[in-house]
């Protein structure tokens, strides 16, 4: 059993999973409608929020790329343009944390540099998320590491040696609970390129770190389904409605999306369970409904069994069906009235 504990909420096995609302630039440049996704989130049963921390000047430098990718939902953004519009001002962090924590959320961030994590500090954030591109930058992984806080990690575009290199250095430097969330890459990303058969993997790899995944798809199914494989965690993208724009809303979940996806995955990891065989507890009433041979007709003393006088029917309080054809033919010890479950004692 392997648990781990973010604030005031244990996260792992035999634990609903944890949900994280993620913002990102979803506010739209606005901070009532940030302060309005917080109190979303929490009306859906989200357990954390999520904002990521960097300023256009510390993810890049003016003129280092325009996106040309055809399948981009950013194609032609020049990539400093795209991240001040889709940055959240840290001026606004206190404020959403403050509401996270007044609607019973946590809430913390993914830092892109190291002022990000001194800033981050500053405001006493429960824990850590690294995000996919920043997931070999091995001084942010060091400065993260050595604030001692959990820290959740993406896993999006690295090799199983990349992953493994990336927890050597979150361990090595003071990192002692860590989550690492399967990651496709893709925005959207589709259910073929989720491959979430590797959340298993992981926790085999991983036997003493927790598994979740960081989804980008449309829809919950693919976030249920690693429930059902082990997933611990789940993050997703979240805005407010997607008719509103923004730079994630495509593949950003809406209220009754998130709130049926922490509804689902907390029944799919309660479904889990353990291997079961047998009649359990809770279907011992149920019993009473399986098939049982039955007289049919009144069978008077030494007359014989037959397909005319008796039959297999509900409920089950005669001899099982596999016996059927044993008791064909047989003569009745005692009267028999129709109606009556077949014993051994009465043929």
């Amino acid at each position: 059993m392997k648990n781990i504990k973010i604030g005031n909420r244990l996260i792992g096995t035999n634990q609903k999973p944890f949900v994280i609302a993620e913002m990102s630039g979803n506010h739209n440049q606005s901070l009532d409608r940030a302060l309005a996704i917080v109190d979303a989130a929490a009306d859906a049963g989200a357990d954390a929020i999520k904002l990521q921390t960097y300023t256009a000047e510390t993810m890049t430098i003016r003129g280092a790329l325009t996106i040309e990718d055809d399948q981009s939902l950013w194609k032609g953004e020049e990539l400093f343009d795209l991240y001040k519009k889709a940055y959240t001002p840290w001026e606004w962090h206190q404020a959403i944390f403050d509401r996270a924590a007044e609607r019973g959320m946590l809430a913390f961030s993914s830092p892109f540099d190291a002022t990000a994590v001194d800033f981050l500090e500053t405001l006493d954030v429960p824990a850590y998320k690294i995000a996919s591109f920043e997931n070999t930058d091995h001084p942010l992984l060091i400065k993260v590491a050595q604030t001692g806080k959990p820290v959740i990690m993406s896993t999006g575009v690295s090799s199983i040696s990349d992953i493994d290199e990336s927890v050597r250095v979150l361990r090595a430097n003071g990192c002692k609970e860590l989550v690492l969330l399967k990651c496709t890459s893709t925005y959207p990303a589709t259910p073929a390129t989720s491959n979430i058969l590797t959340v298993p993997h992981l926790n085999q790899l991983f036997d003493d770190i927790l598994v979740g995944i960081s989804d980008h798809t449309m829809g919950v199914g693919v976030p249920i389904a690693a429930v059902a494989l082990g997933a611990t965690v789940i993050e997703k993208h979240f805005t407010l409605s997607r008719a509103d724009g923004g730079v994630d809303s495509a593949f950003s979940l809406e209220p009754a999306e998130l709130k049926s996806l922490c509804i689902e995955s907390e029944r799919a990891a309660l479904a889990l369970g353990k291997v079961s065989y047998g009649v359990q507890k809770a279907e011992e009433n149920s019993k009473q409904f399986k098939r049982s041979i039955y007289v049919t007709k009144n069978v008077a003393v030494g007359e014989p069994l037959t397909e005319h006088n008796t039959r297999i029917i509900r409920p089950g309080f005669g001899l099982e069906p596999k016996h059927y054809e044993k008791i064909l033919g047989r003569t009745a010890r005692e009267a028999i009235t129709a109606g009556t479950p077949l014993d051994w004692a009465a043929i």
